[in-house]
């Protein structure tokens, strides 16, 4: 019973069958976004609009309503941004209003609340300060009750919830130091120990686990009661072995905050490094059987990433207000600058994509709540969507608001200004981009989710390990698939000039539902194009599979925000300003498609791989001369290798 001492060493293609093995297989329910993908714009999968229930609504809006007193009365995001801290009666206040229990159930003291309403209240904690959003989703979104509620068994849930619900704080615990998107070489060990022959046979009732290893980045680590943590069990008899969930108390001996992480932005969000030595984890603390880490992990984060659109909405509305306020009182040459063409684009493309932002939120969320359709990619879209998107919406706000833009909230307070934070958001936004799976991740991700169909009639085909037998029999059910489905992809709704024609209003959105039809169609016949140019090569066109992605992207944002201006216009509530917004979001989204449809076959994919090759071998090495380099000395990756801690405890617990 001892640690490991060195990390897996795996290749290429081993990581790659543990990520693949870790996916969700099957799909036993519709996906909007694979059909869209597929070359089928499924529109009744998502119109009418969804709605949640007169009780769920009542119930999110009692709740909605106390969070507002709350974040108005008692929080004061400046001194958070200043002091790099949420003052303790401020997470005290917030676990007595139920902030903490927004998605456990009402059984367990939560306040169940639906998703569409646990992002509402995101949205509204983290427009006061991000470091709150941030706070409450890691505990709620991926800490231990999303977990324990999709995989917990019931004493788990019984013993585990509660806490969560009003006085404990949870943190999910998955990177090391060398390990981030590649959990293949997972590093941190859980060995069992049996406790001897005559209780071998009786492990899950009184065995244990010691959890050895070092994890990085984990929010709300330093004040966390409870963790879940992700280790590798070695396979031995009786134990199937793999990466294995489980939750940890934070308390319990060998448990080590070592350190609390700063950043550029959120500074108030405590995350921090934890150090595991020989920490005796019972087995019924742990999530799941051995070897489902992994997927446990990847079907949190379906619904878990929905917290990130959900921060993203909430700075695209306070962009929009400070863009309409300071453009209308600051002049230049004789006019508000919102009526200069160059800063009213800017403001057109805030109001335009904060409407979209919203739209596909509050979609996917209800989805996700009625649970009629898989949401895997849609909920994957929405995070890399939002996350860029929400950048770009506070550089145009920071560019509208010129030098005070970069100036900070504090300084121009001191001058006797408007203390506006434009640039704290630009900074807090940035790290939604990497979070819960970077840009790029995400990218590999939903392509490899949109190309499932292909791969499930067409893989053996490209294997290079399978054998001339399974080829043949693969090449057949690939026919047979092609067969069907390429003729479908020449013709459809949207060549028909009436199709969808209950959007067309004052303001016509049909045109642009016809469009997603034949841009769907289109996307279809440019993948398929690809596969059968590149085949086994497809994986490694990351650029291409990026533009493939961000096409299907827009192509869901845009069937989003004109279902919801559909829906807004039902029900009597600003219908015709929501299709002015959605009119004007296609007609910005259509321009960008057009743009990655050219840049899929014209583009500088090829020159740029020569042009690494020669950075990554000195050749270029010239080009760097003539600075200096302010970088501190030390490793690039810290050392983390297991053994009892050298540094003190920084845990904080908040009681």
């Amino acid at each position: 019973m001892s640690a490991p001492t060195t990390k897996p060493t795996v290749t290429e293609r081993e990581a790659r069958q543990v990520a693949e093995a870790a996916r969700e297989q099957d799909w036993r329910k519709p996906s909007f976004a694979k059909e869209l993908f597929l070359g089928r714009f499924r529109l009744d999968l998502i119109h009418p609009h969804p709605m949640p229930t007169d009780e769920a609504a009542q119930r999110g809006e009692e709740f909605l309503a106390k969070l507002r007193d709350f974040v108005e009365t008692k929080v004061d995001g400046a001194v958070i941004e200043r002091e790099s801290r949420i003052p303790d009666e401020v997470v005290g206040g917030l676990k007595e209003i139920g902030a903490f229990g927004m998605k456990i159930d009402t059984k367990y003291g939560g306040l169940g609340l639906t998703q569409v309403y646990y992002n509402k209240a995101l949205a509204l904690a983290g427009s006061a300060s991000p470091a709150i959003g941030v706070l409450l989703s890691a505990h709620q979104s991926i800490g231990v009750p999303q977990p324990l509620k999709l995989f917990g068994t019931d004493e788990q849930k019984e013993r585990f919830l509660p806490r969560c619900a009003r006085t404990d704080i949870s943190a999910f615990l998955l990177t090391e130091p060398d390990v981030g998107s590649d959990p293949a070489r997972l590093a941190a060990s859980a060995v069992p120990d049996d406790g001897g022959p005559s209780r071998s046979s009786d492990f899950e009732s009184g065995g244990e686990y010691v959890l050895d290893g070092v994890k990085l980045w984990t929010t709300n680590g330093v004040v966390a009661d409870l963790l879940v943590v992700m280790a590798r069990v070695p396979k031995s008899e009786g134990h199937r072995g793999g990466i294995t969930a489980f939750v940890v108390e934070t308390n319990s001996p060998g448990v080590t905050v070592e350190h609390r992480n700063a950043f550029m932005g959120l500074r108030g969000i405590e995350n921090g490094v934890t150090r595991f030595h020989q920490v005796r984890v019972p087995a019924a603390n742990r999530i799941g059987p051995e070897g489902a880490g992994l997927k446990i992990a990847l079907t949190t984060l379906n619904t878990g990433r929905l917290s990130l659109p959900a921060s993203c909405v909430a700075a695209g509305k306070w962009c929009l207000k400070i863009a309409r306020e300071w453009s209308a009182a600051r002049e230049q040459w004789g006019k508000p600058i919102a009526q200069h063409e160059a800063v009213g684009a800017k403001i057109s493309f805030i109001a335009a994509t904060t409407f979209a932002l919203e739209a596909v939120l509050d979609l996917a969320s209800q989805m996700a709540d009625e649970d009629r359709n898989d949401i895997r990619i849609e909920g994957a879209l929405a995070k890399l969507y939002a996350s860029e998107m929400g950048w770009l919406m506070a550089d145009e706000l920071v560019q509208i608001r010129g030098g005070r833009g970069f100036e900070t909230a504090e300084s121009l307070r001191a001058r006797g200004e408007r203390a506006v934070p434009a640039e704290q958001v630009l900074r807090d936004l940035r790290i939604n981009r990497i979070f819960e799976g970077s840009t790029e991740i995400m990218h590999l991700l939903i392509a490899r989710e949109a190309v499932d169909a292909h791969l499930s009639v067409a893989g053996d085909l490209i294997d290079p390990d399978k054998s001339l037998q399974d080829k043949a029999r693969a090449g057949a059910n690939a026919g047979v698939f092609y067969a069907k489905w390429l003729p479908k992809l020449v013709a459809g709704q949207g060549q028909l000039p009436y199709s969808y024609s209950e959007f067309k209003r004052e303001v016509d959105l049909s045109a642009h539902l016809r469009h997603i039809e034949r841009t769907s169609r289109k996307l279809a016949r440019s993948t398929f194009y690809a596969m059968s140019r590149w085949q086994g090569r497809m994986e490694s066109k990351q650029g291409f599979l990026a533009r493939i992605v961000d096409i299907g992207a827009e192509l869901f944002a845009m069937s989003a925000v004109c279902v919801r201006a559909e829906h807004l216009r039902s029900r009597g509530e600003n219908g015709r300003e929501a299709y002015q917004l959605a009119d004007a979001f296609c007609r910005q989204s259509r321009i960008r498609v057009e743009e990655l449809f050219g840049r899929l076959w014209s583009n500088t994919d090829d020159v740029d791989r020569k042009v690494v090759k020669g950075v990554m071998s000195g050749t270029y090495a010239w080009l760097e001369q003539g600075i200096v380099d302010p970088s501190g000395d030390g490793p690039w990756i810290a050392d983390a290798v297991p053994g009892p801690s050298e540094r003190e405890n920084v845990h904080r617990p908040i009681r």
